[in-house]
């Protein structure tokens, strides 16, 4: 009999820090300690808290083991699944900014991070082996697939998605319902098509990547509703090629469907028949946009076409197609199952439900967070993000990715939802949620993020092609330290003009991270222009490191770091030093900052 379970993180942050071999070694360990009839080693999905990682699980006691070491493995199996002692040194310690550690083996739930959150769409990462279609099965998957097929009529389905309030989880936030209505019409006629977005391209967004690894089939099962709703009998997952451990298991995922007869003809034995393929995206962020990506699912580049017709009319092939998020689809299921009025209930009027986020940049704990619709920014950063580290003030945080602004702190109690993030100049966008301390420099993040988004243009438009490069050649010349005070109207208008006439979304949001930290932080422009100066210290062009003559002791190694010889010995002696000080010339200084942090002695300084 299984007394116990290992559950060993198999996502892409975890195996790449050796996750895979310490399962390994469970395995091997378990077995030389004569175990292997009692204790079970499971591989899941993201457990979420990726700043520890490798993360290992111990049931059913709950105990979290964090950053675990292969050689750390053979003391887990004989103290901990031997004897029933945890290894405390290994114990995550869940200690978040303002808070005091807690009993340092509580269950997963009982940390700061996880016991805010109301996981739905990661309901089963972290939970199941998600290469074991029995183990969903087990967890009531494929159960809103039959009822639906047994009990409901299309238009019952599309209703109970109505009732809900679910919107699109993957941009502007579409009702989702709304959407396969549209489609739904002449069933049996037209030849139809469902399609899955898995091709997320935001910097530092993973939530639809870990859906794939940790619960594939979920996608299976939304999409086999969407297509029985619509009257499609084919499907296609666009995901990127760049994630591979996702890819894998999705197609052992559609592989073992096919083979319980969960997918293919005659379904449920109800004469429903539905058929499911990937398709390789080359990482194009573009193809995040619903028509581009159709575009290349056909084989073709992956430019947008004019709206309309909407995707619903003619999409993919020229026919009507429903096309939404892997995280919009991982809801479907549950809604069948729970009900249109369960799933209501959570989240705010406007935005039902809940939202997955991609926690990162400087906050404690990195991740993955799923909280409801209207939690406010400040209890994702304090509370389950942990705060800011190294004592830092926050300063911003940055929703939606490129296509997204920058929320300033005077609005971190902000509920988060689809309608307040539009309010204050931001937007939800798939969830990716980047976050800034004191720090950070407002003026060199917008350029970071319209330089990413004049990469990925894909040209067709002169909106977009033109009008975001000319914009980061007025960023670059106010980084520079070159810039005037007229750039700023003429940023403003450039930006108007580039959201207003871009053919597709890519363009009509490149100039929001711009926009906003003009509006929120223009102070920060000001400096960079009037003042030559970067408030962050940041911008090297306009950075300045001075040596104070009386703290320096004259040793000499700021100099020896210079890689440029800019750093001289003077004539001067600090009064109670022995050697002379050193001074920098600005005009040979490269600003590497070499020198600052070789100094021990805080005698070195930058502006």
């Amino acid at each position: 009999m299984i007394r116990a379970h290992v559950l060993c993180c198999g996502g892409t942050g975890c195996t790449s820090s050796g996750s895979q071999k310490i399962q390994e070694a469970f395995v091997r360990e378990i077995e030389k300690q004569g175990l292997a009839e009692e204790v079970k080693v499971v591989q899941t999905g993201c457990f979420g808290l990726c700043a520890l990682g490798p993360v290992v699980i111990l049931y059913p006691d709950g105990t979290f083991y964090s950053r675990v070491t292969e050689s750390d493995v053979a003391e887990i199996v004989s103290e901990h699944l031997l004897k029933g002692r945890p290894v405390e040194r290994l114990v995550y310690n869940d200690v978040a900014e303002g808070h005091e550690a807690t009993e340092s083996h509580s269950s997963l739930n009982d940390t700061t991070f996880y016991k805010s959150q109301h996981r739905l769409a990661l309901r089963n990462c972290g939970v199941i082996n998600p290469e074991n279609i029995e183990e969903y099965i087990a967890m009531d998957g494929y159960a809103a697939l039959g009822k639906v097929l047994t009990e409901m009529t299309p238009d019952d389905v599309i209703q109970t998605i109505l009732d809900s309030g679910l919107r699109g989880r993957g941009g502007g936030g579409f009702p989702t319902g709304l959407k396969w209505k549209f489609a739904s019409g002449n069933r049996g006629n037209v030849k139809k098509y469902v399609a899955c977005n898995a091709d997320e391209g935001d910097p530092g967004a993973f939530m639809d990547r870990s859906i794939l690894e940790g619960d594939p089939h979920a996608l299976i099962e939304a999409m086999a509703i969407a297509a029985y709703a619509i009257g499609a009998d084919e499907g296609y997952v666009y995901v990127r090629a760049e994630y591979p451990i996702a890819v894998n298991r999705l197609q052992i995922a559609i592989d073992q469907a096919k083979e319980y007869g969960l997918l293919g003809n005659d379904i449920f034995g109800t004469g429903f028949n539905f058929d499911l393929s990937i398709r390789l995206g080359a990482g194009a962020f573009v193809c995040g946009e619903e028509t581009a990506l159709m575009t290349s699912i056909e084989g073709n580049r992956g430019e947008p076409r004019p709206r309309p017709p909407f995707p619903a009319v003619k999409g993919l092939f020229g026919q009507p197609t429903v096309l939404n998020n892997v995280e919009t689809y991982a809801n479907i299921p549950q809604i069948i199952l729970k009900g249109a009025d369960w799933f209501n209930k959570i989240g705010t009027e406007k935005s039902k439900g809940t939202k997955v986020f991609a926690l990162g940049g400087k906050i404690n704990n990195t991740g993955l967070v799923e909280v409801p619709m209207g939690t406010t920014l400040r209890h994702i950063i304090e509370e389950i993000g942990g705060g800011i580290p190294n004592g830092k003030k926050f300063k911003a945080a940055q929703t939606g990715g490129p296509s997204g602004g920058c929320i300033p702190a005077h609005l971190i109690d902000t509920p988060i939802d689809y309608d307040n993030l539009m309010a204050i100049g931001s937007m939800m966008g798939s969830g990716g949620l980047i976050v800034m301390d004191e720090d950070t420099c407002m003026v060199d993040i917008a350029r970071f993020f319209l330089d990413f988004t004049v990469d990925e243009s894909c040209g067709k438009c002169t909106p977009c092609r033109v009008g975001t490069k000319r914009l980061l050649e007025l960023l670059d010349k106010i980084i520079a330290g070159n810039g005037e005070m007229e750039d700023l109207d003429r940023m403003e208008e450039l930006c108007n003009y580039i959201k207003s006439a871009s053919l597709c979304g890519l363009g009509q949001t490149a100039p929001n991270p711009v926009l906003s930290t003009l509006k929120y932080f223009r102070d920060e422009y000001v400096a960079h222009i009037v003042d030559k100066k970067c408030p962050a210290g940041v911008c090297k062009s306009l950075l300045q490191f001075k040596i104070d003559a009386d703290k320096c002791i004259g040793c000499g190694k700021c100099a020896k770091q210079c890689p440029a010889d800019a750093i001289t010995r003077t004539d001067y002696i600090a009064p109670g030093h022995k050697l002379a000080s050193f001074t920098i010339d600005t005009g040979k200084c490269v600003k590497c900052g070499a020198c600052m942090s070789g100094c021990k002695f805080g005698a070195i300084s930058k502006s």
